[in-house]
């Protein structure tokens, strides 16, 4: 290749990293200022809603939560008190033990007085056999509760063994070692109930990390900051995430994923598309994609809605082994779901969501690590070439250090003016200094771990869903 034909190349690509790096900005600038309108009108009408009313009405929809545990013996009894500690007026609890090898269901049976009882079970959605059977306690207090032992079979089989027992029109899917908010299920609940023009089919909240906050009987006690810098970085990644991304693509009717850590969905509509795909390690996008295209190809309006309230918290990775394993994971789910659902992409008979939605996931979320490893590959070739200018390599690179960490502080301050969780002097302070290490610290190991995802998609044949490894959140 002679050198006027390497230069040509070497001027195609920089115009390409460079539109596509405009682009990605100005897709969060608009996101930005979407969700920004969007969460003060949500805030506005908040202020108007008299929860006490779906809390205390018998006419409030009766909802299922199915929560999944394997293995979770260090806090299965003080996770499921916090699910029984719910104030919504009509609801029940489905724990799916999923082939624990450990003591979780000796456990739960100790604890909440449960016996085994006879329980047939409409199978609708193909899922592994009961082992050890259906549970219920004789304690009238705990008369929300049943636990199905059953044998592995991953997470979506076992959520799909709860919608096969579940006799609610709605369903809470949650992971158990979350902490649900004592209002989260009558705050959730209110997008099914308002939209009488096009149907809800499903609606999830903001997803928080619990480590180091203080939790006492299932409840939550004191929100702390937690010390470890990976845990404060992912606190900042959740809030960028949930408040000035996923309330823009609510407000656009867009979303394609409802965090599998807490969401509640159209059963109905669940069971009619299959219930969720055992064959994937993305199933809480997949299943939303799956009900998305379902409700186009029938042409019927809907919705998935999202509210900005922290609704329920989670343990975060504190190691960074695991937190690779985690993003490598989301990587794969996402490449599996928008492959799986491909024909949706560019297809104009999908409208919104075919238009926009799909191609935004794919050029900025799924391909972006992509983009951006090669981008480092190219800068690199440049600086053996000795072509690189550097006045505007430290331009870019400063322009695009400053976005992402006003970005950050936009999150921050959208948090602050919102619901102020955390309350403590000199957190806001603590958070804008994170918004300045994060990008160089933690941004690598996000960066890596999506690469491996995509190599462990194409050339891994063995795929695991990967380990979440548990230290139990802070009790008093």
């Amino acid at each position: 290749m002679d050198t006027s034909s390497l230069n040509i190349i070497l001027k195609i690509l920089h115009y390409i990293f460079f539109g596509y790096a405009v682009m990605a900005i100005l897709s969060y600038v608009v996101l930005s200022f979407i969700s920004a309108k969007e969460t003060l009108l949500y805030m506005k009408k908040r202020s108007f809603v008299n929860y006490k009313h779906i809390l205390s009405s018998t006419m409030a929809p009766p909802i299922t939560i199915i929560a999944p545990a394997y293995n979770e013996s260090l806090n299965i009894v003080e996770n499921v008190r916090s699910l029984l500690s719910n104030h919504y007026a009509n609801y029940t609890v489905i724990i799916v033990n999923d082939g624990s090898s450990d003591d979780s269901l000796e456990k739960l049976i100790a604890a909440y007085d449960l016996e085994k009882v006879n329980f047939i079970i409409n199978e609708k959605i193909k899922t592994q056999p009961i082992r050890a059977g259906v549970f219920k306690s004789k304690n009238p207090a705990f008369e929300k509760l049943m636990v199905v032992d059953k044998e592995n079979g991953g997470k979506a089989d076992a959520l799909n063994m709860g919608l096969n027992i579940s006799k609610s029109k709605y369903v809470a899917c949650i992971d158990v070692d979350c902490l649900l908010l004592q209002d989260a299920l009558q705050k959730l609940i209110k997008p099914f109930l308002q939209n009488a023009s096009s149907k809800t089919i499903a609606a999830g909240g903001v997803i928080r990390i619990a480590n180091s906050c203080t939790i006492r009987d299932g409840e939550l006690i004191d929100i702390k900051l937690p010390k470890s810098f990976l845990v404060r970085s992912q606190i900042l990644e959740y809030l960028r995430a949930f408040l000035l991304g996923r309330m823009a693509w609510s407000r656009l009717n867009g979303l394609l994923v409802i965090s599998g850590a807490f969401g509640i969905l159209d059963k109905d509509i669940a069971i009619e598309v299959g219930g969720y795909d055992t064959n994937t390690v993305g199933e809480d996008m997949e299943i939303i994609v799956r009900m998305r295209r379902h409700m186009e190809e029938k042409n019927e309006k809907y919705r998935v809605s999202y509210i900005p309230d922290p609704l329920c918290w989670t343990e975060a990775p504190d190691s960074y082994k695991v937190f690779i394993s985690q993003r490598n994971r989301w990587t794969r789910g996402t490449i599996e779901t928008l492959k799986k659902h491909r024909k949706i992409g560019f297809n104009r008979n999908y409208g919104f969501f075919g238009l926009l939605s799909y191609p935004y996931w794919l050029i900025f979320e799924r391909l972006a690590p992509i983009i951006e490893t090669v981008g480092i590959i190219y800068f690199t070739i440049l600086v053996i070439l000795r072509e690189v200018r550097w006045e505007y390599v430290l331009a870019f690179i400063t322009l695009s250090y400053l976005f992402s960490m006003l970005f950050s502080i936009l999150a921050i301050l959208s948090e602050e003016l919102t619901f102020n969780q955390y309350k403590k002097k000199g957190t806001g302070f603590k958070l804008i200094l994170l918004s300045a290490l994060e990008p160089i610290i933690l941004h690598p190991f996000v960066l890596y771990a999506a690469i491996k995802g995509n190599y462990d998609y194409y050339f891994n044949k063995k795929k695991k869903w990967g380990t979440m490894i548990r230290k139990g959140l802070a009790t008093s």
